[in-house]
């Protein structure tokens, strides 16, 4: 199942996940995305929001609106409607209205292919030395193994001598399995709270996160400036 945290209130941008694309609000942008792959299901603490999936004949439930992580919020949604310990959850962004099937399905399917104690997939694309630059394009650094070793909203690693290098940025899409997601939320960390990034709790802990390297256009929509760009990019592609 893929569920997509939806929370309403957001500081850069309030409201965004409704914020109208060429007539279609984000988040169901992105539910039409993911119902390519699997089963969708909306996690939100606004009623508005459960109101507008419904016209749009997607499932959406009630959150508690104090949880301070998407995966949190999925969490909770995932206990309501009962999922199975073995079961597997993609939580993917509400606010990706461009991301593409085919990377969904890449998740899913190296998830299938893990049997650890502990089971989460991210991934990531290439990106240039001046996009890595941005601080809300997150970089990951990875192992031999493909597995993550740090991500950080600084441009990581350090390129002391100016050679020539490609920097990894990350694309905010979890794999986990029920078991897996339930280990997740019951994690502490100190790092997260430094960089605003939930997933280095992982890493804080000893566990371990699978990278697996996509291409994509797509692009999260966290400015005016993002949502201008997305309106014209949907405009463009009718």
């Amino acid at each position: 199942m893929i569920i997509i945290p939806a929370r309403l209130s957001s500081s850069r941008l309030p409201n965004k996940v409704l914020a109208d694309i060429n007539g279609l609000p984000m988040i169901i942008r992105c539910a039409n995305i993911a119902k390519e792959v699997d089963d969708v299901l909306i996690a939100t603490d606004s009623q508005e929001v459960i109101d507008i999936c419904k016209k749009y004949g997607f499932e959406a439930v009630m959150t508690d609106k104090n949880h301070q992580s998407g995966s949190d919020r999925i969490k909770e949604a995932a206990d309501i409607i009962g999922l199975k310990k073995s079961d597997i959850i993609i939580n993917m962004q509400g606010d990706e209205p461009f991301l593409e099937p085919e990377i969904l399905e890449s998740v899913k399917n190296e998830l299938k292919n893990l049997n650890e104690e502990f089971n989460m997939v991210s991934c990531y694309k290439q990106i240039s030395e001046l996009e890595a630059e941005d601080p809300n394009l997150v970089k990951v650094v990875i192992d031999n193994n493909s597995n993550a070793l740090y991500f950080s909203r600084s441009k990581i690693p350090y390129n002391r001598d100016n050679l020539p290098h490609t920097y990894k940025g990350h694309i905010g899409i979890y794999g986990f399995d029920k078991k897996s997601l339930d280990t997740f939320v019951s994690l502490k960390g100190n790092l997260e709270h430094i960089e605003k990034l939930e997933q280095l709790r992982v890493i804080e802990n000893g566990y371990k996160i699978k990278m697996i390297k996509v291409k994509t256009k797509s692009f999260g929509i966290d400015t005016k400036e993002d949502l201008e760009k997305a309106r014209k990019i949907s405009t463009n592609n009718i």
